[in-house]
């Protein structure tokens, strides 16, 4: 399959021609134009880049190629390894690196890897900088430096424990109201660094009672890795049968959270971010952002404590760009991903589970009690597939004048607000289609929402 390439790295599948997929020639060259990028910021000083990974099958190939490349580059290298996306952006800051690269596919299945590129700050990279380095791989003129001022490869393990350490230090995770709870705690980790990274979490969080699932880092998914209702059966089972208080379920780089309620219902990613924003604003008065496709919940339970909310464009770089201009205390995105800036501004399922296990532990109610006290909206997702002779920015333009006497928000494609729902409209920038999200606060509402917004483009 042809590589993807964006703003925020590379992705592709494992195998193929030398200019398909993401293979050892492909990886060599982007993480060289990466490499010369970062010298370009920094040019008086030897760089140092964080490299981690995944457990997918193809992580140590692609860790192998990226780390010579860099090394070749002359840029140092820490090689963290096994080790989530927040552990890695967090590494960056630590060891004052001037740039990361996560090898991941994140929730893709196991034929694909990525490349997923960090600032200095352990950022993704800004628009304006993805493009910088596109143009550096397109031009193909890249310069090495001789066997003396190759970079040096330095191996750094511990992370992981340092990033719990940091969970554990923030005030608002309460680790002695956990352990009086005596939670029971079942986990699904597909098999990837989560394995590693959430069962120690739980025990360093007071949680000794803990029923684990898919917690070998061997990279085969045992079912799709995208943390979606129709994936998790076998562990809502596992909640029911084993008497659990809840279950946690991460995607194969851990920044993103889905819960799973007492009985087995799903709490559900959208409100994931909504209980640890309600639990946040409780004790730090300040205001809160999600994206424009992310549920209104968060809204309301904002408003509830006297704070303002803001809507970002789709895509974490935006929703961190907005917390910082709205000086936001939490924010994040409704797919389960948490940012929590008192830690570091990047999603971050380890500061997710220990922010909701304090807030279950002192708010005496069960998860789908708590989950039952916010406000219920239901989301509809769907696309339509345009003609290629169809512009669908002119889809768009004349999507905007339909819905003319609404309030309507056009940072990210097109969102209109309705007094009991929104519809968002998106272009793909990768196929030939407008993605199409709704939400309302029945299901039958949301999904006539999204009935209409198709009925007029198909007939456009």
């Amino acid at each position: 399959m042809p590589l993807i390439k964006s703003i925020s790295g590379i992705r592709g599948t494992i195998g193929g021609a030398a200019n398909d997929g993401l293979n050892p020639i492909n990886l060599t060259l982007f993480a060289s134009a990466y490499a010369q990028w970062v010298k370009n910021n920094f040019p008086q000083q030897k760089c140092k880049v964080v490299v981690g990974r995944d457990a997918r099958i193809s992580g140590e190939m692609v860790n192998s190629v990226v780390v010579g490349a860099l090394l070749g580059c002359g840029v140092d290298v820490v090689n963290v390894g096994l080790a989530t996306t927040p552990t890695v952006e967090m590494a960056v800051v630590d060891e004052q690196a001037q740039g990361g690269i996560i090898i991941t596919a994140s929730h893709n299945p196991r034929q694909w890897n990525a490349l997923k590129l960090l600032n200095a700050k352990g950022e993704f990279l800004s628009d304006d900088d993805g493009k910088a380095v596109l143009q550096i791989a397109d031009q193909g003129k890249l310069t090495f430096p001789d066997v003396d001022s190759l970079g040096s490869l330095v191996d750094e393990y511990d992370f992981v424990d340092k990033h719990i350490e940091k969970v554990l230090a923030l005030k608002l995770v309460d680790t002695n109201a956990i352990k009086r709870a005596n939670f029971k705690v079942a986990i699904d980790c597909v098999n990837s660094v989560g394995g590693i990274a959430i069962p120690r979490l739980l025990k360093a969080l007071g949680v000794s009672n803990v029923v684990e699932l898919y917690c070998e880092p061997t990279g085969e998914f045992p079912h799709n890795p995208e943390p979606l209702p129709e994936h998790l059966t076998e562990i809502s089972s596992a909640v029911v049968s084993e008497k659990a208080h809840l279950g946690f379920v991460v995607d194969p780089d851990v920044d993103r959270l889905a819960i799973i309620c007492e009985d087995g219902t799903m709490f559900g990613e959208e409100y994931t971010l909504v209980a640890v924003a309600d639990y946040v604003l409780a004790e730090t008065k300040g205001n809160t952002v999600s994206n424009l496709s992310s549920t209104a919940a968060l809204r309301d339970v904002t408003h509830k404590h006297g704070q303002q909310y803001y809507a970002s464009a789709v895509g974490e770089v935006n929703v961190v760009a907005a917390m910082k201009k709205h000086n936001a205390v939490i924010g994040g995105e409704g797919n389960g991903g948490v940012i929590y800036p008192e830690l570091h501004y990047g999603r971050d399922a380890l500061v997710g589970i220990a922010l909701f296990l304090s807030q279950l532990a002192k708010c005496n109610k069960t998860c789908s009690e708590l989950k039952a006290h916010y406000p219920q909206y239901f989301m509809s997702k769907n696309k339509v597939e345009l003609s290629h002779e169809v512009n669908p920015d002119e889809v768009l333009r004349r999507m905007k004048i339909h819905y003319s006497n609404q309030k309507l928000n056009n940072i990210d494609g097109l969102k209109v607000e309705f007094d009991d729902g929104w519809i968002h409209l998106r272009k793909s920038n990768t196929e030939p289609i407008i993605r199409i999200y709704t939400e309302a606060k029945s299901p039958e509402k949301a999904k006539e929402l999204a009935e209409q917004a198709m009925k007029l483009i198909q007939n456009q």
